[in-house]
């Protein structure tokens, strides 16, 4: 199968899904029998991956969908919808997390762990972190923002399986150290909040249609005014939808060329563009009388 099959979202999260479960069931396991409270509540964190995983599931159905009669820009932002919600929920698992550290400072769990309990915590590291890699490469190979907000998610499950693991481990050696596991339970849960904050960012600049940086839009121009009969640009445009940008920008021609002529090049415009662009998947060209006596206006 090639990369792209390799990459389809569907694909990884569905084997993202399939892990997240086992993962969360061996942690259970382990934990109730090897006596660890923290690996037991790591496997309930596990969950709110299955959530976000399923989500990503469904909402790959609707943002995939072509233009309709209800939708005649498509159905990319459901994408970035998705993308808030896994970034909500990630951070919603970092609070869980540093609340159950506060916690674990009043209440120290009692007994010593079993060998499974950290057996397993150390499998949970590994998968989700390999989990990780993969579902942020296809992430950003696709352009699917969910599932790099997915990937995020991943790297949290693993990073929060970290001190439990040091955690069972220091708790095996001397009991009275085990409040190092809240300890760095609370710096995770500050890693995973801050992970929440950049996934949602991008999703909530997008939906206050937050242009590109003029670095790009001097791109854009560049890419348009090379275009034979393109004279100059002005009024450029930008906002992005789920990670592609749409772009609507004034494209002015010789006045005295044929409609067809300046079809031709508004065409050949939009086609370059979402070539040769940063990731473009909509340009808008108006076409205007090229004056050679006026000054360049600058973008607006």
């Amino acid at each position: 199968m090639n990369e792209h099959g390799n990459c389809s979202v569907r694909r990884v999260t569905l084997v993202g899904l399939l892990v997240n479960l086992g993962l969360c069931a061996i942690k259970f396991v382990a934990g109730t029998l090897g006596h660890s409270r923290a690996v037991v509540a790591d496997a309930v964190h596990s969950l709110s991956d299955l959530t976000t995983d399923i989500a990503v599931l469904a909402g790959s159905t609707v943002w995939d969908k072509p233009p309709d009669a209800s939708h005649p820009y498509g159905h990319r932002r459901f994408e970035t919808m998705v993308a808030l919600f896994v970034g909500g929920m990630l951070g919603l698992a970092g609070l869980g997390l540093g609340w159950h550290a506060l916690v674990t400072f009043r209440t120290p769990p009692s007994g010593t762990p079993g060998s499974i309990a950290l057996i397993a915590a150390l499998i949970s590291i590994l998968a989700k972190e390999l989990l990780y890699r993969w579902t942020l490469h296809c992430g950003k190979y696709v352009g699917s923002i969910a599932l790099e907000a997915n990937a995020h998610h991943h790297r949290s499950d693993a990073l929060s399986s970290i001190p439990t693991a040091i955690a069972v481990a220091i708790a095996r050696l001397g009991p009275s150290w085990l409040f190092l596991d809240a300890v760095g339970a609370l710096v995770v849960s500050l890693f995973i909040l801050y992970s929440a904050w950049k996934i949602m960012l991008p999703g909530m600049m997008e939906l206050t249609d937050f242009a590109a940086p003029e670095s790009v839009r001097q791109r854009i121009s560049d890419i348009a005014e090379g275009i034979p009969g393109v004279h100059e640009v002005h009024n450029i445009r930008t906002r992005t939808v789920a990670a592609h940008l749409q772009i609507d920008l004034h494209v002015l021609v010789d006045p005295a060329m044929t409609v067809a002529r300046g079809h031709d090049i508004a065409s050949e415009v939009k086609y370059r563009l979402i070539e040769k662009g940063p990731n473009v998947f909509d340009v808008i060209v108006h076409l205007e009388p090229y004056d050679p006596d006026h000054s360049k206006r600058s973008d607006t």
